[in-house]
């Protein structure tokens, strides 16, 4: 009995080993747990990252979509232009249309007689119209003399004011009748029976607690003046010397009083529940809509006001209910965009002179430095050119490369060392080739700056190394019974390669060559370089005439200052990504129809 005992297994370790194998099992599947959540939370940070890059780019692209016309009435004066319907075509493009429009808006708005009001006048209107104007009439002389409506392309910032770029013109709600009249120095006197503009008063007085912060600040710099002026005297060596800096510090003692005594006058200005305060560039603008016209306020209180004209009203105005009190919140100096355009603009836009429309120009015209005038068909047939230089260079290249090296080269220390350079080609920076085609293609050989061809042959070296690397790829993919089966019939090598195994591989050819051209298309550095980043006006019409490409194009317009070519750059940018997803999906199509799997 004691034997057998013996022989028994002792259960205790069993047991022990099970549990620690269950440990391990719950150890193995947290541990897999986490590795998917990691996973999907790295996937989600990812999407996340690519919805609000793309979403933010057509956001802003939204403004470049539509443009804003004036549709005018315009009188094409003879006596004016100076021609007839007789005058040679070219004669009348080169009439003073400028003149006639400008002219045009100064007789609907008479009020504009400054200098510097008649140019913000003129603004409204883009600089190109009058060129689009001169080529309708020279189109149809026959115009000459009438009077017809013409719509006339607005300016970049008219554009934007549309957009609402500036802010909103707030209709503020009025209980009150309006009295207006005019003093003898040209001001207006404004009263309300109601203290329709207590609000305004508040806003105003608000710009009043900033104005003391800048003038504190200010003092505190003086109280620093104080201090090393102090620190001075006590260490001058001579009288003198202690004197003057104890004199530089009682100035400076008193001009941080001073500043100190302006700032509590403004705080107590801003608590008082009234008085009268003025409103300047720095303030909101405040409008009154009264009389047909429009009024700016250059005083406020809760229920009296001082204004100026801005465009014509008939006055006296007693006790009026038709009244509106309009509030612009960014003050005029902060926009390009002035008090007397706001009237204007709205003015036109009641009349139903203003109007937005699709923005086709944005398509079919080249650049300009004007923002309301650019367009991206320049830059997109300028690509086109490009891209086909570079594809009539690269592809054959690069596919008979590969054919020697897979399939004919031998395998020595030549070919070792051509295919080390090759993948070694493919990871160079980019703006390498764009040097090496400064120093070579313009420099050496003197061939024209920012032509498409040089452009294209820059981007055939950069791009030559992917295509070889995927073509051998997908000839390496060839099963060798393919090439077997061509030899065993009696074809020679070269019609097995290029009967046989080239069709077989084309397919995966294709597919690197086009992400190879897709790579090329997005690419600015090199390009930059050899001078593609040239001001081009007119479309180019092959591939020696100057020229720039999409991403060069968004590269210059996100360089101009100009608010409005923001708009245009994310435009252009999702016309640049349409092209790549577009190319790309081409690729992806061609590998699924023609994969064969072996």
């Amino acid at each position: 009995m004691a034997d057998l005992a013996s022989n028994i297994p002792d259960a205790a370790p069993r047991r022990s080993s099970l549990a620690g194998g269950s440990a391990r099992l719950r150890k193995r599947r947290r541990a897999e747990l986490r590795l998917k959540i990691y996973g999907i939370s790295a996937i989600g940070i990812a999407a996340a990252a690519l919805i609000t890059l793309l979403s933010t780019v057509v956001f802003q692209a939204g403004g470049a979509l539509f443009s804003t016309y004036l549709d005018k009435e315009i009188q094409l004066d003879t006596e004016f232009l100076g021609v007839t319907a007789s005058s040679d075509p070219k004669v009348i493009r080169r009439a003073d249309f400028d003149g006639l429009i400008e002219r045009g808006l100064e007789e609907r708005f008479p009020l504009a007689t400054g200098r510097q009001e008649r140019r913000e006048l003129h603004d409204l209107v883009s600089g190109g119209a009058n060129f689009e104007l001169a080529d309708h009439v020279a189109a149809n002389p026959d115009l000459l003399g009438q009077s017809i409506n013409f719509p006339l392309i607005g300016s970049d910032t008219l554009d934007l004011y549309k957009q609402g770029a500036y802010g909103q013109l707030d209709r503020q709600p009025v209980n009150g009748l309006l009295s207006v009249s005019e003093l003898e120095d040209g001001s207006l006197a404004i009263s309300t029976s109601a203290n329709d503009f207590s609000d305004a008063l508040r806003q105003v007085k608000s710009q009043l607690y900033v104005d003391a912060d800048r003038l504190r600040r200010q003092a505190s710099r003086q109280e620093n003046a104080i201090r090393v002026y102090g620190e001075r005297a006590e260490a001058a060596e001579t009288e003198e010397e202690r004197s003057e800096q104890l004199a530089a510090q009682d100035l400076a003692r008193e001009r941080r009083d001073a500043l100190i005594a302006q700032a509590e006058a403004l705080e107590a200005r801003a608590d008082g529940a009234g008085g009268a305060e003025e409103v300047d560039d720095e303030n909101v603008s405040l409008f009154i809509k009264a009389g047909g016209g429009w009024i700016r306020l250059t005083e406020v209180n809760r229920a009296e006001a001082s204004g100026e004209l801005l465009t014509r009203v008939t006055l006296p105005i007693e006790d009026s209910e038709a009244w509106s009190f309009r509030i612009m919140e960014l003050p005029e100096s902060n926009r390009p965009f002035s008090d007397h355009q706001i009237a204007w603009a709205e003015t036109l836009n009641e009349a139903g002179l203003i109007e937005r429309v699709f923005n086709t120009r944005f398509f079919t015209a080249a650049d300009s430095r004007a923002p309301e005038l650019a367009g991206i068909w320049g830059a997109v047939v300028g690509s086109f050119w490009t891209m086909l230089v570079t594809f009539s260079l690269t592809f054959p290249v690069g596919v008979l490369g590969a054919i020697y090296l897979q399939e004919f080269a031998p395998r020595n220390r030549f070919t070792d060392f051509i295919e080390v350079n090759i993948n070694n080609l493919a990871a160079v920076p980019s703006i390498v080739f764009g040097l090496l085609g400064l120093a070579v293609f313009l420099s050496f050989f003197g061939m024209p700056r920012s032509a498409p061809l040089v452009g294209g042959i820059v981007l055939a070296l950069m791009t030559l190394p992917t295509i070889i690397i995927a073509s051998r790829a997908a000839l390496r993919a060839v099963p060798p019974s393919i090439r077997e089966a061509a030899l065993g019939v009696g074809a020679s090598k070269v019609q097995a390669v290029f009967h046989h195994v080239l069709p077989l591989a084309m397919p995966g050819i294709l597919t690197g060559t086009i992400i190879g051209m897709a790579a090329a298309l997005g690419e600015t550095a090199p390009l930059l370089l050899i001078g593609m980043v040239a001001f081009i006006v007119e479309v180019p019409t092959g591939i020696m005439d100057n020229a720039t490409v999409l991403p060069v194009q968004v590269f210059r317009w996100s360089d101009f200052p100009e608010r409005a070519f923001e708009a245009k750059t994310a435009a252009a940018i999702c016309v640049l990504l349409t092209f790549l997803v577009v190319m790309n999906l081409v690729a992806i199509i061609l590998r699924r129809k023609f994969e064969r799997r072996w």
